[in-house]
């Protein structure tokens, strides 16, 4: 991330607007509560302390030696803290209930590595296991806000049949305010 993309990542604005609005909208209706959940790419935390309570056993994978840091230290054992990348992940077939990412599918280098990300995510689900989360829809701030930074933008309208390529069912996608999130299953 670029600094400015960094700051606006950890800020207070960030936080109130995921916590209140972004995560309510994206995990809605969504089982939870005992799941065992790795959150992908979680930066800075912001979206992990939302998660902390709302999930049964809570995993970060993160790529970023210095926020996989920052991340196990503010966490401790509160949270499983992995340095790892989201298109080869370091967890076992079938380990988890539910997979999630918010605002970090457009992070990843290329549509080919997302999509080598998507057939990971399958690949670590349980069978009937969820995949959900959210992204922002690309615009001028927003690519602003990605200078100098990777910028693999995903438009809403062709993520349903990428997800259903990668082995997903029941895949739903819906964008809102610059925003949008995704769902889809695993085969049971």
């Amino acid at each position: 991330m670029n600094r400015l993309h960094e700051w606006y990542c950890a800020s207070g604005y960030w936080r109130r607007r995921a916590h209140q609005t972004i995560l309510p909208w994206a995990t809605a209706g969504m089982p939870l509560g005992d799941a065992r959940v790795p959150e992908l790419g979680p930066g800075p935390g912001v979206t992990t302390d939302w998660l902390l309570s709302r999930c049964g056993r809570l995993t970060a994978l993160e790529r970023d030696d210095f926020a996989t840091e920052r991340l196990a230290r503010r966490f401790g054992a509160a949270i499983d803290v992995h340095n790892g990348d989201a298109t080869s992940m370091p967890f076992a077939d079938g380990a988890f209930d539910v997979v999630v990412c918010f605002t970090m599918l457009h992070h990843i280098p290329s549509p080919a590595a997302q999509d080598g990300h998507f057939q990971e995510v399958v690949r670590v689900l349980r069978a009937g296991g969820t995949f959900a989360g959210s992204d922002s829809i690309s615009g001028p701030l927003f690519v602003v806000a990605h200078f100098g930074d990777t910028l693999t933008a995903i438009r809403p309208r062709d993520l349903p049949g990428r997800l259903l390529d990668a082995g997903l069912q029941d895949v739903s996608v819906d964008a809102r305010r610059g925003a949008f999130r995704w769902r889809g299953t695993t085969p049971a």
